[in-house]
């Protein structure tokens, strides 16, 4: 069973891709949650979500018993560190992420994830010295005239996006160096920044400016709710990287810029001149560039694995008795 899940086969595959949509899904629909938590400003957003993000994976933590990691890993001081590290950068991340929404940037916000895997391989050449394919290096290529593109449909580098794809991305490189489980490594995370996020709402809490409590029970629950939905696509996303290989999920990854997109211009109505389809056109084609050069390389791996021997069709005793 085992086997069949990790090849992505059987009733553990379909279950994974489900978690997997499920996962992207509700992240491609967050722009729809960030403004019902106004009139919260963007850090009064993000310290709540930091907040309760902790109260929602330490209450999951405690019904699933899992604790065993947090002592070995006090005991690595690196790794402690390349996780705090880890914290602040998701937590620009955000930040930079529910003020974009929220102040009429949807499409911008999906354009950076949509710019995230092109980033991810120029850290994996830049940082970690990787050597790049021609297909790869053909899809950053475009990946750079998209950017120019869309400097000259914004009237200025789309920086929202920029900020959010080198955010993510440096974030996908310190936890991939930190090796930790997704519910441990955000719970690691979460409670890095509790301190921080629990002062600043207490400091505006007396300055007269904090919004929970005060802004009705409704606008609370809201506010308490965006731990709880930070953490169940978390979960979904890691069942499904149990359950379906790295390479569909890759793929399953647009999905959530492909929401945002069609949110801003359909909810939210935000303006798409010709420049800017150009510009995303460009990012399209990029990423259409990779999803076909990963798709290949895995056809050809599979080719070349060793074909189980079967018995011939006219010998069955001898197949059976040995």
């Amino acid at each position: 069973m085992a086997a069949q899940q990790q090849a992505g086969g059987g009733n553990g595959g379909g279950n994974g891709i489900g978690y997997g949509f499920a996962a992207y899904g509700i992240w491609g629909l967050f722009p729809l949650f960030w403004p019902l938590l106004e009139p919260s400003g963007a850090v009064d957003i993000l310290a709540n979500r930091m907040t309760w993000s902790l109260v929602a994976v330490a209450l999951m933590l405690l019904v699933q018993r899992k604790w065993a990691w947090i002592r070995p890993l006090l005991a690595q001081p690196r790794r402690l560190a390349l996780s705090v590290l880890a914290a602040m950068t998701i937590s620009v991340n955000w930040g930079v992420y529910i003020w974009g929404v929220n102040s009429g940037h949807v499409v911008e916000t999906s354009l950076g994830y949509f710019i995230n895997p092109l980033v991810t391989i120029a850290f994996g050449v830049l940082l970690l010295r990787e050597r790049l394919r021609t297909a790869q290096w053909a899809a950053v290529g475009v990946g750079v005239a998209a950017v120019v593109v869309l400097t000259v449909g914004y009237g200025r580098l789309p920086w929202i996006a920029l900020t959010l794809a080198f955010s993510f991305g440096t974030y996908g490189l310190l936890k991939k160096k930190v090796a930790l489980g997704g519910m441990e490594s955000f719970a690691l995370e979460s409670a890095v920044m509790f301190p921080f996020a629990v002062a600043f709402l207490i400091w505006l809490a007396v300055r007269g400016e904090g919004s929970f409590a005060v802004s009705g029970w409704g606008h609370s629950g809201l506010l308490m709710l965006s731990g709880v939905i930070t953490a169940i696509p978390l979960l979904c996303f890691g069942a499904a990287a149990l359950r379906v290989p790295l390479s569909t999920l890759g793929l399953l990854q647009y999905l959530a810029p492909v929401l945002q997109f069609l949110i801003g211009i359909t909810v939210f109505g935000e303006q798409m001149p010709p420049a800017r389809w150009a510009g995303f056109a460009l990012v399209w084609l990029a990423l259409a560039m990779l999803s076909w050069d990963a798709l290949r390389r895995l056809r050809r791996s599979r080719a070349a694995l060793p074909q189980p021997r079967t018995a011939p069709v006219d010998e069955p005793a001898r197949a059976v008795s040995g």
